[in-house]
């Protein structure tokens, strides 16, 4: 089964998003880089406000509004001003260095709030996709063939949410055409490179604190 077959028999909305996780406006801006006289393109994020949800149950607005406004159109900020400081040469890459450098740093902070936007915009698409709380016939199968089980699908699910710090995913390795679970401590910590997530689960405490304090299992 390739990734284009996946997408289509699993029937959730996220997975409409697998072509959207790579998606962004290159806007035309261009710099001059000091070094070699080289032009980068600015790459810059939009916030996508079509996916801020409305009218849950179980997550108040007010919770939604914090987590959308303040969290993920931060990030996405956050993103496009270290893009132009990549592109203004602002860190000397000459003086690139993996203990400290100021260019390690933007890339480093780079990877955190691009990979923050993204497991934000899966996540906040899961909740608009108007499922009913069922997999489709054939992503049942597929998870009842890797899990034995839903229920011991959505039981790793949770408990790797608790276990972890920052995500929970159900995703499909690209690769070895199988499905997984994978948990994260922050948004570029413990990612599975070639797989598409599938269903998002953030566990970071903004993205319940107004709604749920800090009732978590320790």
């Amino acid at each position: 089964m390739d990734r284009r077959d996946f997408i289509k028999l699993s029937g959730i909305g996220i997975l409409a998003s697998s072509t959207n996780i790579l998606a962004m406006e290159i806007l035309e801006k261009e710099d001059k880089l000091k070094s070699g006289g080289r032009k980068m393109k600015v790459m810059k994020l939009q916030p996508k406000d079509y996916l801020k949800p409305k009218g849950l149950v179980g997550i108040s607005d007010e919770q939604i509004d914090v987590h959308f406004e303040a969290h993920y159109k931060g990030y996405v900020a956050k993103y496009n001003e270290i893009q132009e400081k990549l592109a203004s040469n602002f860190a000397d890459r000459s003086k690139a260095n993996q203990n400290y450098s100021e260019y390690r740093a933007l890339k480093v902070e780079e990877s955190f709030n691009y990979m923050g936007v993204i497991l934000h915009e899966l996540y906040f698409e899961n909740l608009i996709g108007g499922g009913k709380g069922e997999p489709s016939q054939e992503l049942r199968k597929a998870i009842e063939e890797w899990f034995g089980s839903v229920d011991n699908c959505l039981n790793e699910i949770k408990a790797t949410g608790i276990a972890c710090r920052g995500w929970a995913t159900l995703s499909y390795d690209l690769y070895n055409k199988m499905l997984f679970v994978n948990g994260f401590d922050a948004h570029n910590q413990y990612g599975f490179v070639g797989s598409v997530p599938l269903i998002v689960l953030d566990v970071y405490e903004h993205a319940y604190y107004v709604d749920q304090k800090n009732k978590r299992p320790p």
